[in-house]
């Protein structure tokens, strides 16, 4: 990952390594929309070059985007306290200062509360409600009120404050690049990087949210601009190393993103393995992702078996873990030939469900107790053929 520049002499080449903590400045060449119209969702495609970084990546991997706080936000924060934007401020160990409008931008996370965060803050304030809240004994009522709330409901709720925009700043942790899985191959795009992003808007508390990354790359990123990117390289999700082998891919929503990588990488190098896609979101008119792209590749065979869940297009709603259900035998067959299964998407409730229905799957098709469809997967797990990308 290495690129020459000049160095201060002027004339010596010096090799850069772009990195988490040196990025490289991706120029964006497509940002689209890949939800129709009526959809509730807003999945941005983007296409970003990597003329030039000496960067490289394969199926699974992550790209790493350092994302700046909302304008509105940092904004709302100056007026609420009644900073001044061009106070210097010191942001880390080494002394380096930043006026405090630019700190609040590119340098700290701002919309996110710790536990940490509220005790120290507690000290700057006379506020009875603030000093009871992280005493011991309230940890619980304390958890759930960091959880959706950010530094501007803090400063709202417990002033009035005798602190100085320096011991506020001295509270917050450095900004954390957000990592999206890549929905591209590079043998299929060399120099580029794909990527598939649901952008992140609701209401809590009374007032709008926006994700930090998401809404950057769906509302500020234009094509021709640049995003600061870096690859973070994934081990324990891959294609198989044999071409032969099947696979099972299970994504819905923006999960789809490391099986168009797959997908694409497998038309290119001409794999004799199947391929067995579960795609599953809210409406097929208007949230079935990269529609036109996966049909191609199911005609030309590239793509042997695609299963599609439109959750509210039927009364009853119906999710890719059903589908899964529907298709027990194929898949338990698909699983003794050696198939290895992956799941990407959402930890919380998705990647639960469908962890249960493979073991249904197991139990009923292999005349298995639960107990020996535990050890069948776990055997799975163990020969690297159940791999889960989950956030």
């Amino acid at each position: 990952m290495m690129q020459l520049t000049v160095n201060k002499n002027g004339d010596k080449k010096v090799p850069t390594a772009y990195s988490r903590t040196n990025p490289f400045e991706a120029k964006v060449l497509k940002n689209v929309n890949l939800n129709g119209a009526g959809s509730s969702k807003e999945t941005r495609h983007i296409e970003l070059s990597l003329e030039g970084s000496g960067l490289s990546y394969i199926p699974g991997d992550a790209l790493g985007v350092v994302p700046k706080n909302d304008p509105e936000l940092v904004a709302s924060l100056l007026e609420e306290m009644h900073w001044d934007e061009k106070t210097a401020v010191t942001i880390n160990k080494q002394g380096e200062t930043l006026p405090l409008k630019e700190a609040l931008t590119d340098y700290f996370e701002i919309t996110l509360l710790s536990k940490k965060i509220l005790q120290a803050a507690a000290e700057f304030t006379e506020n009875e409600e603030l000093k009871n809240l992280v005493l011991v004994e309230n940890a619980a009522q304390l958890k759930e009120y960091t959880n959706g709330r950010d530094l501007l409901d803090m400063l709202r709720d417990f002033g009035p404050w005798k602190a100085s925009a320096q011991e506020f700043v001295s509270l917050l942790r450095k900004m954390t690049p957000r990592l999206y899985s890549i929905a591209s191959s590079m043998a299929a795009h060399p120099n580029e990087v794909h990527l598939t992003i649901g952008a992140v808007r609701y209401n809590a508390h009374g007032r709008d949210r926006k994700g930090v990354c998401s809404v950057l790359v769906a509302e500020r990123t234009k094509e021709g601009e640049t995003l600061p990117v870096f690859v973070q390289p994934n081990k324990h999700f891959h294609l198989p190393e044999s071409q032969e082998k099947d696979i099972i891919m299970v994504g819905p929503g923006t999960g789809i993103a490391p099986f168009r990588s797959f997908i694409e990488e497998r038309a290119v190098t001409k794999a004799d393995g199947r391929t067995w896609l579960f795609f599953g979101d809210q409406h097929a008119a208007s949230d079935f992702l990269y529609q036109d792209e996966l049909e191609k590749y199911q005609q030309e065979g590239v793509l042997t078996r695609l299963e599609t869940a439109f959750s509210r297009d039927s009364e009853k709603k119906v999710y890719v873990q059903h589908k899964m259900l529907e298709n027990s035998k194929e898949l338990f067959e698909w699983l003794e030939n050696g198939a290895y299964f992956y799941v990407c998407g959402d930890k919380q409730y998705m990647a639960k469900d469908v962890h249960s229905a493979l073991l249904t799957v197991i139990e009923k098709e292999g005349s298995k107790t639960p107990e020996e469809a535990e050890v069948y997967l776990n055997a799975m797990k163990e020969q690297g053929r159940y791999l889960r990308d989950v956030y």
